[in-house]
Formats: C-alpha cells, sequence, structure tokens
C-alpha cells in the first residue's frame, strides 16, 4: 500500500451512497480489485485506497502511487483542464462497464454495476488531488449531507468560461436639420438706405403752419326781471284758506278707535261629574276547572363517554410537562416499530430507544444478527412537538451504516403520542412507542 496520505475526515459528516442497503464505501477494496480484473487500471489509479480506524468512525484515503501532491485549488488551469479530460475518459469507461453489468444474468453481476453507478460519486472539489499530475478521489461513493448524487459526477470540477462582455456602440443620430421659418408675409426694412449721391444738394424740408383754431362762444340769453308784486296776493289767498279749514278740524269730536282691547275673562272650575259604577251580570259560557301548575320536564343527564382504553406502555405526552418544558416521561426503555420494510429482510425493522435526562442510544438488529447502534438525543419545541434524532447513520458490527429517522411527535387523543419518523428525501413513516422498562 502506497503510504502517501491525501485526506482524513469522519464518516458522520458524508453521507454514504450505495444499493439495496449495501454502500459503496463498504465494498471499496472488493470495487477497486474488480476493476482491475477487467482491466480498467486508469479507473483504479482515480481512486484513492481507504483505511478506516479501529472504531470505525473515521477514515484515511492514501494514493495508489507515489508522487507530487497538489491540491486542485493549487493546480494551474493547464493541470486541470488535463486532469478534468482524464476523468471523462474514465466516467466513459464505467458507464460502458456499467451497461454491460445490468445486462448480465447474475444477479452479483448486477449488483455490483449498479454500486459502481454511484463509485465517481464525491463531495467536491476540495476531495480531488492531483498525484504526479493524475487525478485522484478521496471519499469517492460519498456526497455531502442533505444533499442528491450529481446527474453529471464531475460537475463541480467543470471551469465555466466567463466570456468577456461585449461593447455595442450605437450609431450616432444624423445632425439636425436647422429650423426653417415660414413667413407668411415679408417684412418690410425697417430702414430704407438709398444709394449716395456725391453732388447732392441738400434738402429742406418745411413744416406747415398751423393755424390759430377759432374759438366758439355760447351764446347767451339775458335774463329777464321776475315780477315780485305777485308774492303777497298769493300769500294772503293761501291764509284765507287755511284758516277755516284749520277751524274745522280742531272743533269736530275724535272718533273712538277701531279695534278696543275686551275685557280679562277669569276661567270657571267645572267640577267633573261624578261616575257611578253599576254591576253587570256576567255569564260565562266556558268550562270552569281548578287551576294546575305544570313542572317543566326534568333534563336528562347527557351520556357519559368512557374513555377509550388506552394499551398498556403507550407512549403519553402530559400537557402539564409540555408546558413545563420537561420530558421526564420519555425516561426509560421503549420498543419502536416502524412501519417500513427494510431491504434486506423485507420486515418491518424494530428499534431499542434507551432514554434518560435527554440523551441515550438506539439499537436495531437486522439480517443475520447484524447489530447496529447510534447516539440519539432528544428536546421538546416551542410548539409542543417532541423531536428524537440520531447522530448520523447507524454503526453496524459489519462495518456498514444503517440509516435512521428523525421522529416528531405530537399529543393526539387523550394526550396519546402520535409519531412520524421522516428519513432523507422527505420520506415521512409511521412511527408506534412502546415502553419496555423505566
Amino acid at each position: 500500500m502506497a503510504k502517501t496520505l491525501l485526506r482524513s475526515g469522519c464518516l458522520d459528516d458524508f453521507l454514504s451512497l450505495g444499493e439495496n442497503g449495501q454502500t459503496v464505501f463498504d465494498s471499496a477494496l472488493q470495487i477497486r480489485e474488480t476493476l482491475r480484473l477487467r482491466k480498467q487500471q486508469a479507473v483504479v489509479d482515480s481512486l484513492a485506497i481507504p483505511q478506516p480506524n479501529d472504531e470505525g468512525d473515521r477514515v484515511d484515503w492514501y494514493a495508489p502511487f507515489e508522487g507530487t501532491v497538489v491540491s486542485w485549488a493549487a493546480a494551474s488551469d493547464e493541470q486541470r483542464k488535463k486532469a478534468l479530460r482524464y476523468l471523462d475518459n474514465c466516467q466513459a469507461n464505467v458507464a460502458s462497464l456499467i451497461q454491460r453489468c445490468q445486462q448480465a444474468e447474475k444477479t452479483a453481476i448486477q449488483l455490483f454495476g449498479s454500486l459502481l453507478a454511484n463509485a465517481l460519486q464525491f463531495p467536491g472539489s476540495q476531495h480531488v488531488y492531483l498525484v504526479d499530475g493524475k487525478p485522484v478521489l478521496t471519499f469517492w461513493g460519498f456526497v455531502s449531507l442533505n444533499t442528491d448524487a450529481r446527474t453529471d459526477a464531475m460537475d463541480c470540477l467543470r471551469i465555466v468560461e466567463e466570456h468577456e462582455p461585449v461593447i455595442e456602440f450605437l450609431p450616432e443620430p444624423p445632425p439636425a436639420a436647422p429650423p426653417v421659418v415660414v413667413l407668411s408675409e415679408p417684412d418690410e426694412p425697417l430702414y430704407s438706405i438709398a444709394p449716395s449721391i456725391i453732388n447732392a444738394e441738400p434738402v429742406i424740408e418745411t413744416l406747415p403752419v398751423q393755424q390759430p383754431v377759432a374759438q366758439t362762444v355760447p351764446d347767451v340769453s339775458p335774463v329777464k326781471k321776475t315780477r315780485r308784486w305777485l308774492l303777497p296776493v298769493a300769500a294772503a289767498i293761501i291764509a284765507s284758506i287755511a284758516a277755516p279749514l284749520a277751524w274745522f278740524l280742531i272743533s269736530t269730536p275724535h272718533a273712538e278707535p277701531l279695534a278696543q282691547n275686551a275685557p280679562e275673562v277669569k276661567p270657571k272650575v267645572i267640577a267633573p261629574a261624578v261616575i257611578q259604577a253599576q254591576p253587570v251580570a256576567h255569564v260565562s259560557t266556558l268550562p270552569v276547572a281548578q287551576a294546575a301548575v305544570i313542572e317543566p320536564p326534568a333534563p336528562e343527564p347527557e351520556p357519559v363517554v368512557a374513555p377509550a382504553d388506552i394499551p398498556k406502555g403507550t407512549l403519553i405526552l402530559p400537557a402539564d410537562a409540555l408546558k413545563a418544558g420537561s420530558t421526564k416521561f420519555l425516561n426509560g426503555s421503549w420498543r419502536v416499530a416502524i412501519n417500513v420494510k427494510d431491504s434486506i429482510t423485507g420486515k418491518p425493522p424494530t428499534l431499542r430507544y434507551q432514554i434518560a435526562k435527554n440523551k441515550g442510544t438506539v439499537r436495531l438488529v437486522h439480517g443475520d444478527n447484524i447489530v447496529c447502534k447510534a447516539e440519539v438525543f432528544s428536546g421538546l419545541m416551542q410548539s409542543g412537538t417532541l423531536m428524537i434524532k440520531t447522530r448520523g447513520n447507524a454503526r453496524c458490527s459489519d462495518g456498514s451504516r444503517y440509516p435512521l429517522p428523525e421522529i416528531a411527535c405530537n399529543a393526539g387523543a387523550n394526550d396519546v403520542a402520535e409519531c412520524t419518523g421522516r428519513y432523507q428525501g422527505d420520506t415521512v413513516v409511521p412511527v408506534t412507542f412502546k415502553k419496555v422498562s423505566d
């Protein structure tokens, strides 16, 4: 084995790809050996050699041959282009081999083709190194968490050439024509300049003499003299007429005014007449019976609905505990059934959760007594939802990884927990809890 270490990392930081419950990483050495036997040495040289530690949670990746190591980021553009052409040829050879494996009759060869389809996947360009100018992939068969496998595995290595911006020059607009002023009638020149005459005699203009205007005097007719001797005669005549008239008005008695105030009439108090009630004989034609008081019927008591019987060991989410943010009800050992079929056994998997103070472990047994374990932690959200999560996939005794769901529980009828499990890819399945022991 070559001793040039390219990269180390934790397996929980990446998502392992595979088929039918078997991952590419678990069969990494077998895949490299099969490619070598099929004379695909170029593809073998592009895949780093994995070496996991004793705990199985970390892995070291070594170069398959000796040479100077350069990271993809430190390589020049020319080196990247040459390495990308090398990887494209390897990808084409692998695609041809996958097609032949899928057409084979043996199941083992078909499974090898399915694993080979994800062999050239890797998390990103930072996991590619150039050893002696040739590209070598580390963490092949893995992708980053919460991402899917790329359609083109080498897509993250392709350099998108930026085109220079094209500057377009707009044509200059034609010069504007000078404005044309159209006059309806030609204006006459303000000054008329006559041709100069050298020996011209000065012209003396004579102004016309203004004739005096004759003033008209209005005719005034002579005022005739008034006859003043008529005034005493007129006064005597007026006095002789006014004297008898004044004596008549004084001596005649004055007439009474037409409207006189009527004397005030006081109202008289009239006592009301006394009304005497006379008895009238009343004959009733209706049957007479003694009135009876009818009491309303008493309301019938509502039937008491007895709560449904809750199976023993069912997970209950008490309302008081949810308000207080306490998860003491989750302490203990639980058997969890997931309504999904295992890809290997074809039966629903059964998990064992051991939780205390929001921490614990989960244990799973599948296949030929293969034991898988993982750490779990729980907590309450502000909405009252109980969340139970695992730190990555479960590690199995055969070196493989087993995916576990993220469980969410809400209080249903009678505070019985209604739980669902969410796998990667938004696959949601029902989950049932049953307490085994405290």
